[in-house]
């Protein structure tokens, strides 16, 4: 067995309990109380990611917008898309916008980010906050944010993956069983989420609180990258 496939079937395994319907259901009881139990502990992840797309510009996708926390983190020269598997979550992105006038973001939609309904090179930017480890599939998400992004853009995600040593590893080892209820994976290795031919990972990077999440920066290869579509 080739090592793409080895690590394929490893994933595989891993998150053969969680299913999309986990995920909407979870996410439906999470909506009227995410912004306030959820914000400030992943606002450093989303403040740095964000402050990175801006500095990026273009055609940028949000993948897994959930309430729009990130929405008004965008500069207003930035064009977003947001997509979540929830609409109660959507509902709360939506009302965010009309509140604070962004009219930067183009469009909301509720959509599976494992079968996006947008064309191949669509995007400058795939960003996804705190998603990728929420997902029943992770490697077809990815395979999915490669195909969206444009040659030459890049894919950001933000995320937090299994520790490999001290007292949080056996947190997590403790909170996996619980995954389907938690509507997450508490102990997903990022070694899971690679592999994905045209996607190169240039940078990563740990914050706080105590290091528990990451930014990973992937650019998308191609032999001849096409100009930006901003």
């Amino acid at each position: 067995m080739t090592e793409s496939r080895q690590t394929e079937s490893r994933a595989a395994e891993h998150h053969i309990h969680l299913q999309a319907d986990d995920v909407r259901r979870v996410y439906k009881r999470y909506a009227p109380i995410y912004d306030v139990f959820f914000g400030k502990i992943v606002d450093t992840g989303r403040k740095q990611a964000c402050e990175h797309v801006n500095s990026l510009g273009g055609r940028v996708l949000e993948a897994g917008v959930g309430t729009g926390l990130s929405l008004p983190m965008f500069g207003p020269d930035v064009k977003v898309t947001g997509v979540d598997l929830s609409g109660e979550m959507l509902e709360r992105a939506r009302q965010r916008v009309a509140r604070e006038g962004l009219t930067n973001v183009e469009e909301l939609r509720e959509m599976d980010i494992a079968a996006l309904d947008y064309p191949d090179d669509s995007f400058d930017v795939v960003v996804s906050m705190y998603t990728i480890t929420a997902v029943p599939d992770p490697l077809k998400v990815m395979a999915e944010f490669e195909r969206v992004c444009r040659p030459g853009g890049e894919v950001v995600l933000v995320s937090h993956f299994k520790s490999e040593k001290g007292l949080y590893q056996h947190v997590e080892a403790l909170m996996a069983p619980h995954g389907k209820k938690l509507g997450w994976h508490p102990a997903m290795p990022v070694e899971y989420i690679m592999g994905q031919p045209n996607l190169t990972l240039v940078e990563t990077r740990r914050f706080r609180p105590f290091g528990l999440f990451s930014m990973l920066r992937f650019r998308k290869t191609d032999s001849e990258a096409p100009e930006p579509l901003h």
